[in-house]
C-alpha cells in the first residue's frame, strides 16, 4: 500500500470505552478484552508509525460549557448526565497507557460527537495535511466506528475500517456492522493485508 496521502483514525482508545474502570467498562471491557482487539491495534498503530503514517486520535470529552453535545439521543443523554467523567483531564477521557506512547498531542481531537470528523476540525486539518485515506481503527464498531466511517465516507475520504482493529460489546453486531461497512466505505481490510501492501 501506498503511505502517501493516508492516515489512520484511531476512534475512543480511551479508558472510558476500554477499561473496567472506565464509564463503559461494564459493557465494553469484557468483550474487548476477549477480542484480543487492544493487543493487535497497539501492533498496527506501532507499524503505522514506523512507515510514518500519521495517526489521529479522537476522544469523547464533554467541557465544562458541555461543547457541542445535544442530548438528542439515549447515547448522549447518559453521558451528558455523566459529564464529570468525560471532563477533558478526567483519568477516564485519558488515551488507554497502551496507545500514549502512539499519540502526538497536535494530532489528539476532542469532540462531543458520536463520529469523530463532527463537532471538530479534524476533518479539516486531515484535509491541508493532504490526507485522502483513512484506515479507520476503536470502539464500538457499530457506534464511534460505523458512524465516523460513513461521515468520513460522505466527506469524500477513501476510508477502509480496520476488520481486526475494532470490536464490540456484541460479536454479532460487531459482524453486522462490518458487513454494512464493507459496502458503505471503500472496503474493509484486515491488519495483516494492509500492512502487506
Amino acid at each position: 500500500m501506498s503511505v502517501e496521502h493516508s492516515a489512520v483514525l484511531a476512534l475512543h482508545w480511551q479508558v472510558n470505552v476500554i477499561k473496567p474502570e472506565g464509564f463503559f467498562g461494564g459493557m465494553l471491557a469484557a468483550p474487548v478484552e476477549r477480542s484480543g482487539v487492544v493487543g493487535r491495534a497497539v501492533r498496527f498503530h506501532e507499524w503505522a508509525a514506523g512507515a510514518g503514517i500519521p495517526i489521529y486520535f479522537t476522544r469523547f470529552t464533554i467541557p465544562e460549557d458541555e461543547g457541542r453535545l445535544v442530548r438528542n439521543t439515549a447515547f448522549m443523554t447518559a453521558v451528558g448526565q455523566a459529564q464529570e467523567q468525560f471532563r477533558p483531564d478526567a483519568a477516564g477521557t485519558q488515551l488507554i497507557p497502551e496507545m500514549t506512547h502512539l499519540a502526538k498531542p497536535d494530532h489528539v481531537a476532542d469532540n462531543q460527537k458520536l463520529s469523530g470528523l463532527a463537532g471538530n476540525d479534524l476533518a479539516a486539518r486531515l484535509g491541508d495535511a493532504g490526507i485522502t485515506t483513512l484506515y479507520v481503527t476503536g470502539v464500538a464498531t457499530n457506534l464511534t466506528v460505523e458512524q465516523t466511517a460513513r461521515h468520513a465516507t460522505d466527506l469524500g475520504f477513501v476510508v477502509h475500517p480496520v476488520s481486526d482493529c475494532v470490536a464490540a460489546a456484541d460479536e454479532t453486531v460487531h459482524l453486522a456492522s462490518l458487513a454494512n461497512l464493507d459496502l458503505a466505505s471503500a472496503g474493509c481490510r484486515t491488519a495483516a493485508e494492509i500492512t502487506a501492501g
